[in-house]
Order: C-alpha cells, then structure tokens, then sequence
C-alpha cells in the first residue's frame, strides 16, 4: 500500500470520520458550523474587498480593515477545520469529485492571494491610512473573485 492510500484508509478509520458518519446530529452541527466559516469569510472578505476597490464607502479602511480581516481569519480557521472533518467522512468520494478538487484549487489560490495581500506590504500601508495601492487594489478584486469562485465550487460539490 503506497502512503497515499495509506493515509487515505487512516482517514476513513479515524474515529471522528466513523462518529460524524454514525451521528447525523454530529454531522449536522459540523456542517453548521462549516457554513457558519464560509459566511464568517465571505461577509468579511467581500466588504473589505469592495472598500479596497472605492466601491463601497464608509468607515476608514485603518478603522474597519484589521477587524474584517480579523474576522476572515476566524471564518477561514473555522472553515478548514470543520471542512477536513466533513471530508474525511468520504476522503475517496470528494478526492474523486471534479467540484471538490476545482474548490480545493481555487481555495489554495484565495489563501495564496491572502498571503501576498499581507506579504507585499500594500495591506500594512492601508492599515497605516496612506492609502490603497493599484497592486492591492488588484488583489483584492482576484480575492472576491477566489473567495466568490471557492463558494460556487463548494456548492457543486453536491451535484456531481
């Protein structure tokens, strides 16, 4: 057995994959809580990415900013977790599923996204209040675009 499957059939054991598949109580409170991480996300991430764009205007970017992302933080903690756990109830199906891989790439690209966002400098200048640059501006429309993308790819999933 290669390390993949290996890996594979000790998720499918894991004692936690068993109980969620045994529960639909249990499996009902993580995929909640799973939605609640998208949501967490989404209601975050879009606002602070249209203020990034000049679309939406209101409080200071410096003011609202590291509290919207803050709060993407948690959505995307809380998301992962309760995401590996809905996976490992049926790691072989979604690894096999089209929609489940496109959201997993494109969950990667967001997270990526993310990291440049706050790697390249441009997010400490709008927490600064010097404004917003073009690359940053660049970014964050990828970002609603990811994160919007991600959402339509994890919905797909139920339909293959």
């Amino acid at each position: 057995m290669d390390f993949a499957q290996g890996l594979l059939a000790a998720v499918e054991s894991w004692q936690v994959a068993g109980a969620l598949r045994g529960s639909g109580t249990l499996y009902l409170f993580v995929n909640a809580a799973h939605i609640l991480g998208v949501g967490l996300i989404l209601g975050a991430i879009l606002p602070l990415d249209l203020a990034l764009l000049g679309l939406v205007r209101g409080a200071p970017l410096a003011v609202i900013g590291p509290f919207l992302s803050r709060a993407a933080a948690v959505g995307v903690v809380l998301a992962l977790a309760t995401g590996l756990l809905l996976w490992a109830v049926r790691p072989r199906e979604y690894l096999e599923n089209e929609a489940f891989l496109w959201k997993m790439g494109l969950l990667a690209l967001a997270l990526a996204n993310v990291g440049l966002q706050h790697g390249l400098g441009g997010w400490r200048r709008v927490v600064a209040g010097e404004g917003v640059p073009a690359a940053t501006r660049v970014m964050a429309g990828l970002s609603s675009a990811l994160w919007l993308g991600t959402l339509l790819a994890g919905r797909w999933i139920g339909f293959l």
